[in-house]
């Protein structure tokens, strides 16, 4: 079985959140006490967190599922629930996060940086959060919110000081395993790696008594399946193999001296640019370091290729230390210009943008409203109750419902659903929202008859002419 994932799938759900509590107040010498109801505790959250401890998405292949725990619900004496405890997932530096649409969503380049999978559902108010000076004793409270569900796409990214770019067996893997304790497989035939491999590669420095000297430099290198022509319109393995060099410091373009094809290195100079400028043109511009390898192949007098820096074979050792001390050189200069551009970087913690009311016309003819400000506004225990009801038309009005819905072109009389909730909509002269002739999981939610005298237009009910269903 592989070791190495660079694409899996993620099912976040965040906590949900507690209820609140409908109590009251019974002691003994206190008459007629008040609601006392306790809030319910907020749903954890679920975050990813970018780690260096990850090397892939090996860990999510089998088990997608990651589950942040619920609030606790609240109770009497005005106790509130405890909050769910928050979901850290670690995942590899240089994950992107994308829907499943393949909308790009976040992207964890830095160790540390942090996103938001799934925010956890608010805790329900208990009912001594309502109490007014109109509504001395409610009978309702807000059930807890329920924690955001959804399925993400994850791409890993390698962050490699080096990849190596080269047509297949060009001799990449036996190069890494030469110089770092990586051993990828080596055979004779194309296409030999199929996963990238990462080595760890220490130049300069000897070991003594005083330890290493501070001169050595310390560099990963990544052997990435090898390239062919049409890569970056997907021939191949396509752009699961260009992706791997995007984030890399260094190029090392490794041309073939003795190809078995009789692709001369010019010719495949050409080829492996070409395609990394049509997949992304700002790769032509990192520092690369042009190599010849299998040179041990060579004929005794061949001319040298005048397109290559270096040349060298891994097999025999020749040009190998050269190699590593230029490479070092280059991968310093290149994490000291990163250091100099982020040293006013600070960890990027990513939070999705705030989401808003939507509404959309069901087959049936009926509206649907979404949103969490929406679910959460027709939130409570018992929607039958007068009070319940006139609160949750209170929060539609507030938040524009009977705006947008007139905007989508609903008329007076239509059916109009809330999450579990559904109520008939009417806009009366004054502009107001009113609720009637609803219900909620087949109780009634609304009652029908004219309003009482001097109530806003956001609290009165009208005939529904007929109940709609839930």
């Amino acid at each position: 079985m592989s070791g190495f994932v660079d694409e899996a799938q993620l099912h976040a759900k965040a906590g949900d959140g507690g209820a609140g509590a409908i109590s009251f107040r019974r002691e003994a010498h206190v008459a007629k006490g008040g609601p006392d109801g306790g809030d319910g505790g907020r749903g954890g959250d679920v975050w990813l967190v970018a780690s260096n401890d990850q090397a892939s998405l090996l860990g999510f292949r089998d088990h997608p599922h990651r589950r942040a725990s619920d609030g606790a619900h609240g109770s009497g004496k005005r106790r509130h629930g405890a909050r769910g405890g928050d979901l850290d997932v670690p995942v590899p530096v240089g994950t992107v996060v994308r829907a499943r649409d393949g909308e790009v969503l976040c992207d964890l380049r830095r160790p540390g940086d942090r996103w938001l999978a799934a925010e956890g559902g608010r805790g329900g108010r208990g009912n001594a959060r309502f109490l007014s000076n109109t509504r001395r004793a409610p009978g309702f409270a807000e059930q807890g919110e329920r924690g955001q569900e959804r399925w993400l796409d994850m791409d890993l990214k390698l962050a490699a000081d080096v990849a190596i770019v080269g047509f297949p067996n060009t001799g990449k893997s036996t190069l890494i395993s030469a110089v770092s304790a990586a051993r990828p497989k080596v055979a004779d035939y194309p296409f030999t790696t199929l996963e990238p491999h990462l080595g760890v590669v220490r130049v300069g420095g000897r070991a003594g008594r005083a330890g290493r000297h501070h001169d050595e430099v310390e560099l990963v290198m990544a052997d990435v399946p090898g390239l062919v022509e049409g890569a970056a319109e997907g021939r191949g393995l396509g752009h699961r193999f260009l992706r791997h060099v995007e984030r890399a410091k260094v190029l090392l373009i490794l041309l073939d001296l003795a190809p078995a094809d009789g692709r001369v290195p010019t010719a495949q100079l050409d080829v492996l640019l070409g395609e990394l400028g049509r997949y992304q043109p700002a790769l032509l511009d990192r520092p690369r370091l042009v190599v010849g390898s299998k040179a041990d192949l060579l004929p005794p007098g061949a001319p040298p290729e005048t397109i290559v820096d270096l040349t060298v074979s891994a097999v025999t050792g020749l040009g190998v230390r050269p190699l590593l001390e230029t490479l070092a050189g280059m991968v310093t200069g290149a994490r000291e210009a990163e250091v100099a551009e982020a040293a006013a970087g600070e960890v990027v913690v990513h939070r999705p943008a705030p989401e808003g009311i939507g509404v959309a016309r069901l087959p049936g003819g009926a509206w649907e409203l979404t949103g969490r400000a929406a679910e959460r506004a027709v939130g409570f225990s018992d929607l039958t109750d007068e009070g319940a009801m006139d609160e949750a038309v209170r929060r539609l009005r507030r938040l524009g419902v009977d705006r947008v819905l007139a905007r989508a072109g609903a008329h007076d009389g239509d059916e109009v659903r809330v999450g579990e909730v559904a109520f008939s909509w009417y806009r009366d002269q004054a502009g107001g929202l009113t609720a009637g002739g609803g219900e909620v999981d087949g109780t009634q939610a609304g009652r029908g008859g004219g309003g009482r005298p001097g109530r806003q237009a956001a609290g009165r009910r009208r005939p529904a002419g007929g109940r709609a269903r839930g």
